[in-house]
């Protein structure tokens, strides 16, 4: 249970702080907050005093530093935070939210460590608040439509092999192209593919290998092109490639004993993209198609009814983790150079159909209306 201070009205609104105001949080979680009928914007949490000034005036809400932070959790005045900062201060943010029994939804990557997400994990435990990592894609129509059609109506039969793309540009002057891995590809990116399999597959990999190379004369401090091979139980195999520094692509394919599917779009978000795909099975060929949604504002929408009715969210630390182990192993494949094998594991919880939300798209500002940011494709 929250504490009493902090908890919401059987009815709602959940009232959310944001933490960090950089280009997800602009361009994409604080338009889309007003699309539910259940969560609103209390407050924002960032380190530069400009964002604190200009976007408190938009939004009509008070901003706090970072150095305030401890002092919004005591207030009283939110429920809930969204936390958006950089990947390796997650758990900075997330920890003390938990442990005051303030719930959080901590954007993907979960954190840079098995560690630090058994720490979060353990503080929504001792402080009785929810914690939920932002996997929009699993309340996307689309998305819920095509993981339980493989999953449980052996759509493609037995699904054997995984293979995807995603790729962009980034500009090496955004703070991604100069955190180390940890801010690079494979978590940033990787985590798309890498869950999806996860969930198509109903299993979890046993085993990775990863190959990386840098593009002359591009700045990265990373590898900015990676190759990852899974292997999971079953003899069954996944591979999917990420980059940094190509022209923007992304699509997958997952291949059965009965038949193919092929995804694309099927990563991104925005107010103009609709996940489709096209199933082949015995010569004939299905395509379906799904109208735009808005999938921070459908997140956001379950998480707040989880909140407001005591249930437990599927998006949970453990998924977030079973992904983070995976990004720790690629790190040391490609330190190595050698397959990194896993510990079996089990999840319980997977996406179900019941998840899906199917809120309007709002009109995302454009990078050159971002305040105090650099846009993350230049």
């Amino acid at each position: 249970m929250t504490s009493p201070r902090t908890a919401p009205s059987t009815n709602g609104p959940v009232r959310y702080a944001v933490v960090g105001l950089g280009q997800i949080s602009q361009q994409a979680f604080l338009p889309a907050i007003a699309r539910t009928g259940n969560s609103v914007l209390a407050a924002l949490v960032t380190g530069t005093p400009e964002k604190a000034r200009e976007l408190a005036a938009e939004y009509g809400v008070p901003a706090y530093s970072y150095e305030d932070y401890p002092a919004l959790l005591a207030s009283g005045d939110v429920d809930a935070v969204y936390v958006a900062t950089p990947v390796f201060r997650h758990r900075e943010f997330a920890e003390p939210a938990l442990e005051a029994g303030i719930h959080v939804l901590v954007e993907k990557p979960m954190e840079t460590s098995v560690a630090d997400c058994r720490a979060m994990i353990d503080a929504a435990a001792r402080g009785g608040a929810r914690l939920m990592v932002a996997y929009r894609l699993h309340h996307e129509p689309g998305t819920l439509e095509l993981i339980t059609r493989v999953r449980d109506e052996a759509l493609v039969g037995e699904p054997r092999l995984f293979t995807a793309v995603f790729a962009q540009d980034i500009d090496e002057a955004n703070h991604r192209g100069h955190s180390g891995f940890w801010g690079g590809p494979i978590p940033d990116m990787g985590s798309y593919p890498l869950n999806a399999v996860r969930n198509l597959f109903a299993a979890e990999p046993v085993e990775v290998h990863a190959m990386g190379v840098r593009t002359p004369g591009r700045g990265f401090d990373f590898d900015d092109t990676v190759a990852v091979t899974l292997r999971f139980p079953g003899e069954r195999l996944a591979q999917f490639t990420i980059s940094y520094a190509t022209e923007a692509t992304e699509q997958f394919t997952v291949v059965g004993t009965g038949g193919a599917l092929a995804a694309q779009p099927c990563f991104g978000f925005g107010p103009e993209v609709g996940i489709s795909y096209t199933v082949t099975r015995d010569g004939r060929t299905e395509t379906r198609t799904h109208d735009p949604v808005e999938q921070f504002a459908g997140q956001t929408d379950y998480f707040s009814a989880c909140i407001l009715t005591g249930a437990a969210p599927e998006a949970d630390g453990e998924e977030g983790l079973l992904d983070i182990r995976v990004h720790e192993a690629v790190l040391a494949s490609l330190e190595t150079g050698l397959p990194v094998r896993l510990e079996p594991a089990d999840r319980a919880v997977r996406p179900s159909a019941d998840q899906v939300r199917t809120l309007p798209p709002v009109a995302e500002p454009d990078d050159d209306e971002l305040v105090a940011q650099l846009p993350q494709n230049g």
